[in-house]
């Protein structure tokens, strides 16, 4: 049996392609995911890939899920942080719950996982941590303050990690993926998508599997000396 990982938001988009890859790759592979239970079974019933449906944003949530999953399927030593959600508006129409809910989901949880997670990987003196940043946290993006906020939160988070863990056998990287062909990417008005292609240099958007490309290299055990680097995949669209 391979390196068990947990991938949360694994059964749609990016996640879905993380997990299929790492699966491939002979991991032992958990996702994650936060309501759409057809989605997650028909992912489960196509891959073999178990789930585990607990809010990512919630720490008592992630705790006793975290103990179900390891106690079913066996420590976590590897875990990609890809949850994440999106309520977009500008500042001054944005509400309070707009900006909670992008925060505590996608920069929250970041801590809350992995918090389950790292007394265990520094026990065993091994771990790989791959966290899911974005572009548009490295760059902004109009009418995205809260997500650009928690994109660009989870970027330092990794840098302050990675320093704490490096002398214990645990790399801490992420990755920063520009637009992603997924559901929520080609939903957008096919006027307004061709304005953000015009802007990728490579002349398309991303694919899934470009991303998990890049997860399957940071979390391999021949990569023990990246750790605290920001990969970005964005088709040279921001080079930073």
């Amino acid at each position: 049996m391979g390196r068990v990982a947990l991938v949360t938001g694994g059964t749609r988009g990016i996640g879905e392609a993380i997990c299929t890859m790492l699966k491939d790759e002979g991991y032992t592979v958990v996702a994650n995911y936060a309501g759409n239970d057809e989605k997650a079974q028909a992912f489960s019933a196509a891959t073999g890939i178990p789930v585990y449906k607990f809010d990512v944003g919630n720490l008592p949530a992630c705790e006793e899920a975290i103990a179900k999953i390891e106690e079913e399927v066996g420590p976590i030593e590897v875990l990609v942080n890809n949850a994440g959600i999106t309520r977009d508006g500008t500042m001054h129409k944005m509400s309070y719950e707009q900006w909670y809910d992008v925060v505590r989901t996608n920069l929250g949880s970041c801590f809350y996982v992995t918090r389950c997670l790292i007394n265990g990987m520094r026990d065993r003196g091994f771990g790989r941590i791959v966290n899911i940043g974005s572009i548009n946290g490295q760059a902004g993006q109009y009418g995205q303050v809260n997500y650009a906020a928690a994109k660009s939160g989870i970027h330092g988070f990794t840098k302050a990690l990675a320093q704490e863990c490096a002398g214990k056998g645990i790399t801490v990287n992420a990755i920063a993926p520009g637009y992603v062909a997924t559901d929520m990417v080609k939903a957008v008005p096919e006027h307004v998508l061709e304005k953000i292609v015009a802007k990728i240099p490579v002349g398309r958007l991303g694919e899934a599997e470009d991303i998990a490309r890049g997860v399957l290299f940071l979390v391999a055990d021949e990569a023990g000396f990246v750790t605290g680097s920001t990969l970005s995949i964005n088709g040279g669209q921001h080079m930073y």
